[in-house]
């Protein structure tokens, strides 16, 4: 049984962000402190990445675990009710992804995707994204 309303569920579920997120944010602040220069979620390249950086050919996902359904983390809870409508949805979601990733592979680009949840080890996040981005192509 939902503890809101369908007015209160629906307010809140609005509030519920696709760009500019708290963990996108983070993230673009390590690249942009390492000095890289990125483009927000460019048209054309498949699976829409969060920031791109086409003259490496690299591109950087970051990821709600929640939305994304990473593995193993206590974050990507299934919630307790409707479950006929939260299974398929984080799985299409997690099919998506995949699809994205492979196809983005297949047409040469480097990709990394950082979970929200590993945001809490800054430093080790930004090693990773500065690894992946001074490594040759």
């Amino acid at each position: 049984m939902d503890t809101l309303t369908p007015a209160e569920r629906s307010e809140r579920m609005s509030r519920v962000k696709g760009r500019d997120t708290g963990p996108e944010r983070v993230v673009r602040r390590v690249v942009s402190s390492l000095g890289f220069r990125y483009r927000l979620g460019m048209k054309g390249v498949p699976g829409r990445p969060d920031l791109v950086f086409k003259g490496r050919h690299k591109a950087i996902f970051v990821h709600g675990c929640f939305w994304h359904r990473h593995a193993g983390c206590a974050l990507a809870r299934l919630p307790k009710t409707r479950h006929d409508f939260w299974v398929p949805k984080l799985e299409a979601n997690r099919s998506r992804d995949e699809k994205n990733l492979a196809r983005l592979q297949s047409e040469g680009w480097q990709v990394l995707v950082i979970w929200e949840c590993e945001l809490g080890g800054l430093a080790s996040v930004t090693n990773r994204v500065e690894q992946f981005l001074k490594e040759p192509s």
